[in-house]
């Protein structure tokens, strides 16, 4: 595994890494086959974590253990859509609004996942460089990964909100590749949730707790 960890090339005078480059490249293909409702998406997030869970175990034991969260909820997403797209049309999920109850559970979620995370990574300090924010974009990722399971147009809202955090915080901790990553990530939210929302629209509609704020 150390030659995941190996240099790629240099960009703009930061150290690239291959599992830096590799997992962040196929994060990036994993969320396009999202925007397309594709079961791929799942398999594809997947092998993300798993590289970058190679990359970093036995070194970043934090980082790893992120990794096999985001692999668990990928497993739970592939069986999800798998049951789901079977009553739908076009053999892929129809994406809809969450319920309110739904969306405050979700925040809740966030909220309490991210304080809880990132105590765990101030006790424990050498599990995160930057545990408030590397808390709030994990946790994030998680609530992220679990709305686009449930095929909710939320997903992407709760995506752009980590890539709030996650482009400042790549660049300040050297990580160059994947700064970029995750601005082309807040682009293609964008697109992705436009094409979701749409969707939403010409599928069944939500029952009067789900409409959209």
């Amino acid at each position: 595994m150390n030659s995941l960890n190996s240099e790629a090339f240099v960009l703009f005078d930061q150290h690239i890494l291959w599992s830096d480059m590799v997992g962040n490249i196929l994060g990036l293909a994993g969320l396009a086959l999202g925007w397309r409702r594709s079961i791929w998406s799942w398999p594809v997030q997947f092998l993300s974590g798993l590289i970058l869970f190679g990359a970093f175990f036995g070194h970043l034991t934090g980082s790893a253990g992120k990794q096999a969260v985001v692999m668990t909820v990928a497993l739970y997403g592939w069986w999800q859509w798998n049951r789901d797209r079977s009553g739908s049309a076009d053999g892929h999920i129809t994406p809809r609004f969450a319920t309110w109850r739904e969306r405050a559970a979700m925040a809740g979620a966030a909220a309490a996942g991210t304080v809880a995370v990132a105590l765990l990574f101030k006790a424990y300090p050498t599990l995160s460089w930057d545990p408030w924010p590397d808390a709030y974009i994990f946790v994030g990722t998680i609530v992220a990964m679990y709305a686009q399971a449930r095929g909710m147009v939320e997903f992407w809202f709760a995506w752009l909100l980590v890539d709030l955090v996650g482009v400042p915080l790549n660049f300040a901790n050297g990580y160059a590749f994947s700064g970029f990553v995750y601005v082309i990530y807040g682009a293609l939210v964008l697109w992705g949730m436009r094409d979701w929302w749409l969707r939403s629209r010409t599928g069944s509609r939500p029952a009067l707790e789900g409409a959209p704020a």
